[in-house]
């Protein structure tokens, strides 16, 4: 993207205009929206401006690495103190998946919205939305340079983490070519690249590995074979000592199965709530089925959270699968 798209120069316009911001992402964030959040801190430091980072809940804790991870409010445990009228939102597909953060915007707030998901229905005042970006970190790295900032390693280190998380370390098939000139542009500012990939897609707590395990002795499989699917409740998630970040990556796992064309993963949020998260190989748009239940996400990888019990959850989703191949 250039500076001569109106999205970007209207989202750098509303940057250089206004001070004092609130920068959000989405509950139980990943890596591509705890490294935008810390880009944007980033931005906004190098331009003076005021700014206060927060999400609903904590961040993972494998992020830590990253420039001022520390920085991020977790609500859960430490409320503001005020409202914010200058809110810059990224990597939310909708509205509601800013959770908490939205008590602390003003009545009369102005929005940014940046993001990538192709469901995302334009919420902000000023929306930079770009489909076909990888990551919103991909999306990041072309307004810093629209807002004439030169990278530094610290910005370099979130934008390629961002990027490395959402393309499963540059594998999946959003891994353009301009992902891969953009990392080998970040790689220039001296960023460890294998330790990050090493530290965020190969090493694995012990209640990770535990969980991972109670999850696959549940794998169910369609006849067909099309179809396979884990899911998780609170009493696994206790016997495992796991904690939800612990749940990255699990989804891949009946998604991997050789013939299989949509992975599911249901994880329980209590006995009238289900979360489930859903990989496709290709034919079938998971955002289509995710939208169907008031979720969204990419075509290759969506989510939505039901209200209704787990046996019903999967008795839904799975047919509203079946319907979509």
């Amino acid at each position: 993207m250039q500076i001569s798209e109106p999205e970007f120069q209207s989202a750098v316009d509303y940057i250089k205009k206004h001070d004092d911001f609130l920068i959000v992402s989405h509950v139980q964030p990943d890596g591509d929206a705890v490294s935008s959040t810390l880009a944007v801190g980033w931005l906004l430091s190098c331009l003076g401006k005021n700014y206060v980072m927060v999400n609903e809940g904590p961040i993972p804790r494998r992020m830590s690495f990253l420039w001022h991870a520390d920085q991020i409010v977790d609500l859960s445990s430490q409320p503001l103190s005020r409202t914010y009228k200058h809110v810059i939102c990224v990597d939310c597909a909708d509205f509601k998946r800013v959770g908490a953060t939205m008590e602390y915007f003003a009545e009369d707030a102005v929005l940014l919205n940046i993001d990538h998901h192709p469901t995302n229905d334009a919420y902000g005042a000023v929306n930079v939305i770009v489909p076909e970006a990888a990551a919103t970190a991909e999306i990041l790295f072309d307004l810093i340079a629209d807002a004439g900032v030169e990278l530094d390693q610290d910005v370099a280190t979130a934008i390629y983490t961002g990027m490395l998380t959402d393309t499963g370390g540059f594998r999946y098939s959003n891994t353009s070519p301009k992902v891969m000139a953009i990392a080998s542009k970040l790689l220039e500012y001296g960023i460890d690249g294998p330790w990050i990939s090493e530290h965020l897609l190969e090493q694995m707590t012990y209640p990770q590995l535990r969980i991972l395990s109670i999850a696959l002795n549940k794998l169910q499989l369609s006849k067909d074979g099309k179809l396979a699917w884990v899911s998780i409740t609170d009493a696994d998630m206790q016997e495992a000592g796991a904690i939800h970040e612990d749940l990255e990556g699990i989804v891949n796992y009946p998604r991997n199965i050789t013939g299989v064309e949509v992975g599911m993963l249901f994880k329980v949020i209590n006995d009238q709530a289900v979360k489930v998260s859903m990989r496709s190989a290709g034919k079938v748009d998971v955002a289509a089925v995710a939208q169907s239940f008031g979720g969204g996400g990419h075509v290759r990888a969506a989510g939505a959270r039901l209200e209704t019990t787990l046996e019903e959850a999967v008795i839904a989703v799975v047919e509203r699968v079946k319907q979509e191949l």
